[in-house]
């Protein structure tokens, strides 16, 4: 791709979290960015678009597609929304996982599709999935690790598909990040929090530019020889707990 070719980037989530840093990064590089979330996204910008959508809603997501397409040439699609449903084994509900799924993996199927005429048409596309350390599993997240999980196979049969037309497809699965997603989880400052951060290896919570930056690794151009990966940003708590 011409570096002087406009650079248009997708995040789903772009309103909160995870996905507001990404936005923010990508804005910061010159890239204009649209985001998809169920709220706007309020950064302060003149190349930010938002589109408020329910991802978990598929006609929802096919309209929004739809409009994607129609008023942009995305060059960069980074799936990042999601959604935990937490519950252990004898309390899953079904409803639950059919809504991670559309979420999670429908979602990104419906606007790959939709962007991809113009990735082809340009010969240049970046796919980058927002997975979780919580694919290798975690209790609590059936519906959330089973799904996260699809995302690595997606997209190393994306990469293959797609590798001939110049288009990159590749995973972060982040580790615990401090967000708004993860306070809804563990209390702000409690002892689960702190006992949680002595157990990463490295001995922190991840913070929210930790993902951002192996976001960027994916998603430069110059990086068209790395395709069906995932890189685990966790702290080093995808090797194990193992203590001898």
């Amino acid at each position: 791709m011409n570096s002087c070719a406009p650079k248009v980037a997708c995040v789903t989530g772009g309103s909160a979290g995870i996905g507001r840093a990404i936005c923010e990064d990508l804005l910061a590089q010159g890239y204009e960015v649209v985001s998809l979330a169920r709220r706007h996204c309020d950064i302060d910008h003149a190349k930010l678009h938002s589109i408020e959508v329910d991802l978990s809603d598929r006609q929802a997501t096919a309209d929004a597609a739809r409009e994607l397409a129609q008023r942009f040439e995305i060059t960069t699609l980074i799936h990042n929304a999601g959604v935990i449903r937490p519950a252990l084994l004898a309390d899953v509900k079904l409803d639950d996982l059919d809504a991670l799924v559309e979420l999670h993996l429908g979602c990104a199927i419906q606007l790959l599709q939709a962007a991809l005429p113009a990735m082809r048409a340009r010969r240049f596309g970046r796919v980058i999935l927002l997975s979780s350390r919580a694919a290798l599993g975690a209790a609590t997240r059936t519906s959330y690790s089973a799904t996260k999980a699809g995302m690595l196979g997606m997209a190393r049969t994306w990469a293959l598909e797609l590798a001939a037309d110049g288009i990159t497809v590749n995973v972060v699965a982040p580790g615990p990040i401090h967000t708004d997603m993860f306070y809804d989880v563990i209390p702000a400052g409690s002892e689960r929090e702190r006992a949680l951060a002595a157990s990463i290896p490295v001995q922190r919570i991840g913070e929210p530019g930790d993902v951002t930056r192996a976001v960027a690794f994916f998603a430069d151009s110059a990086n068209s020889f790395v395709t069906g990966q995932v890189l685990y940003v966790c702290g080093g708590s995808s090797v194990g707990g193992l203590t001898l």
